[in-house]
Formats: C-alpha cells, structure tokens, sequence
C-alpha cells in the first residue's frame, strides 16, 4: 500500500498507537520493533483490543483480513505518512532542540502561544524518531500553531526530524555536555543539533536566536532571517534577568514577570517565550500572566515542602551542563543548611571519570559538607571524609533510614535512570 493511500485510512480515524497496551477502539496499529520485542507479534491482540488496521512488516503474521497493512517497514512507513499529512497543515510547526531545557521551554512557549491561539504541542518527551512522527500524526488540522520538540543523542538526527516536521520556525536552547558518547565530545553536540539551523538556513525560515549565547550566533552566523532576544538592548525582544532565589523574576518592557521556575538558568527558557509572544503579537498581559502561572512538573525543578525540609527535586535528568548550573543555582541560595544528594549522569563515554570528579571537586569546594554521591560513576570519584559516596540508592536509602534530617534545604540531581525521587519517600 502506498503512502496517499494510507494517508486516506488515516484521516477517515485519525489516531495511531505503537503499543497495544494503551489501544483505544479505531486506532491505526504500528508494528514498530524494539531491541527486545517484535511488534508484528502483537498484531492479532492490536485486532482483538480494538484496532481498526494494523501496519505490519513481517509477512509471516498476515493473513487474508483486509486489516493487515503490510508494508516493507512499518517505522520508516509511520515517519513517511507523519510527513505527508505534514505536508497539508496550513499552520507554522515551531521546532526546538538543545542539549538542556527542552521541554520546560516547550511547554513555555506552548502556555503562551495557547493564551490567545490554538497549539498542540509535543506531549512528554515523544521527541525522537518515533516520537516527532506521532507528534505530528496527533495534531488537528485546525491549528494556529504546532510545536515539536527534537531530541537527539547522535548526528544526523535532527537533521532527519526536521526532514520529517518541515519546521518554518527553529530554536535551540543551548549546547551543552549532554549525550557526549554518541555525539563524540562537545564538538559533535554543537554540530548535531545546529543541523536545525541548517535546515532553517536551507529552506529560508526563521530562526529564534539568544544572542546572549557566543554559540548560537556563531552556529547561525550571517543569516538574516533572525528573530533575536536576549539581555542587550538591541534586540528584537529586550528581556532583563533580575533575580532568582529562588524564582527567576525579568524584566520586560518596563514590566516585572514574577516566574515560579527555579534557578538562573531557566533565565533563556523563559525569554524565548517572551519572545516567540511578542514576536506573534500577544498581548503583554497574556504574555506575563502565562510565565507567571506556569508551574514545573514531572520532576523538573519542583519546589517540595516534605517535612521541615524544602526539597529542589530536579530528577528529571542530569549532565555536566546542566549539573553545573543546578549547584551554581544552590550555591546562591540564601539557606544555611543545605544537603546535596547528587546522582550519576548517563552518556558520558570516555568523559565519565573526569566530568563526575569535576562535580565532586565543586560541590566539595563550594558547600563542603552534607554531600551525598549516588551511582557507579560518583563511587569511583576521589572525595574527601566530609561527603558519602553510595554504589546504589539501596545503600544510600540503609543510610537515610536511620539519619535524621531536619529544617533544611535539599537539592537533589541526577539522571533519569538513577530515580532519585524515591529519596522523597524515604525523607
């Protein structure tokens, strides 16, 4: 079956699933293949759960119900009709990567843009090559806005989502030391997610530039068709920083935006979305009240009163970039008596050793005592007598359940595979 002929089937349901746990009655079925599973397998359950088609690539499993698509590969098959049905939208897609801050700027944007029109935005973090195809395949057609977050962990891959999505407008957060093992090292991180700029460059869209950011003005160098913002007043949004401790509070247009996100660093998370509102001619006071209504979730630099302590939860994820920035944050706080409980980071490669001592060598020199490291990488760091170094949270959590903390400030960082919001439990 070819791609305008599913594309029909598509739009007659309108909805499409990968996973027959969550299928609801009329979905499409993709048979997409994982390192440990076959979807082809679970075709005839996708039937029987509700599924009005199943795309299938393995021939074995057909049989002669007209409910079987088979396809030569049911991925490849899933991006192709998420660009075709990409190709009809009469609606801007904004695209945004970065090595930290992706989706807490995509739901920014997405918070501001829907004050006064009608956005769909990237749920979760569906932000890779399945991810972006299923963005697309659940946008209406009836939008003001779509917006796609692309996430990567090696080149060539924006370069391949953006091929998918088209965008006509492109942001990158920042270039950080995030996925450093397959993108070879942090040259290779700045040229994998400035391949967005390339594609904005190529097909003549606009792109959303910081010029606070050394990189991000050399990445895009001397293309016009710019939209910049940033704390200089020549920009085209001027937005001032004034203050975190802890909510980061702006400056804009004479007017002070009172954030409830948490840290200096989400300074640039919350100006590109001043200036993505002023740039599609919102009204200042949908612009102020969506930033300062806009509450962190999911882990994300969540503010928690458990007990006497109040408790930073940044568990979402971790890298050098972003650990740095998290500690410097802390280190800022007014708070006197201050706990890390600080996690591995993941997809280092060679860098593992150096940028885990690294953080040990900061958070020792800047806070010196109360420092608990969690993770194989963190065990094997040099640390002095006043920090705790834990092989596994199963150890770290021997240790909390017989220590008693009280009236104190705790920031808690780590990878996504570290979990380290069970901490919360045991506190």
């Amino acid at each position: 079956m070819n791609i305008k002929a599913l594309y029909e089937i598509f739009l007659e349901y309108k909805s499409v699933c990968t996973d027959t746990r969550k299928i609801k009655k009329g979905d499409i079925y993709f048979a997409l293949k994982g390192d440990n599973f076959d979807g082809n397998t679970f075709a005839h359950q996708a039937l029987e759960d509700g599924a009005n088609y199943c795309v299938i690539d393995n021939e074995s499993i057909a049989d002669e119900s007209e409910k079987f698509i088979l396809v030569k590969d049911a991925l490849a098959t899933l991006q192709q009709l998420a660009n075709y049905y990409r190709k009809t939208f009469k609606f801007p897609i904004i695209a945004l990567t970065g090595s930290n801050g992706k989706t807490t700027t995509k739901e920014l944007i997405n918070s501001v843009l829907s004050s006064e029109y009608k956005v769909r935005a990237t749920k979760g973090n569906l932000n890779n090559h399945i991810g972006v195809p299923l963005t697309l395949l659940s946008f209406e057609t009836d939008l003001d806005f779509g917006i796609v977050e692309m996430g990567a962990n090696h080149q060539k891959e924006i370069e391949f989502l953006c091929s998918i999505a088209e965008p006509d407008y492109g942001l990158i957060t920042n270039f950080g030391k995030a996925h450093l093992e397959g993108f070879g090292g942090v040259e290779g991180v700045i040229k994998g997610k400035s391949e967005l700029y390339e594609f904005i460059k190529t097909n003549n869209k606009t792109a959303f530039i910081n010029t606070d950011d050394a990189t991000q003005l050399k990445q895009i160098n001397d293309y016009r068709n710019v939209s910049t913002f940033g704390s200089k007043a020549k920009n085209d949004a001027y937005i001032e920083f004034k203050s975190a401790n802890p909510f980061v509070n702006v400056i804009y247009k004479n007017l002070e935006i009172k954030s409830q996100l948490i840290g200096s660093y989400n300074f640039s998370n919350i100006a590109v979305a001043i200036a993505i509102g002023q740039y599609f001619n919102l009204k200042l006071s949908s612009i102020k009240s969506t930033i300062e209504s806009y509450k962190p979730n999911n882990n994300r630099s969540e503010i928690k009163q458990i007990g006497s302590n109040k408790v930073i939860l940044d568990a979402y994820n971790a890298n050098p970039t972003s650990m740095l920035a998290a500690l410097s944050n802390f280190k800022n706080l007014k708070e006197v008596n201050k706990y890390l409980f600080l996690g591995d980071m993941f997809e280092l490669g060679k860098t593992a050793n150096e940028e885990h001592q690294a953080i040990v060598n900061f958070a020792q020199h800047n806070f010196g005592e109360n420092i608990y490291f969690i993770g194989e990488n963190f065990f094997k760091t040099k640390t002095n007598t006043s920090s705790l170094k834990y092989k596994t949270f199963e150890n770290l959590k021997k240790h909390l359940e017989i220590t008693k903390i009280e009236n104190a400030c705790i920031l808690i960082k780590g990878s996504r595979g570290m979990a380290l919001e069970r901490i919360l439990e045991i506190l």
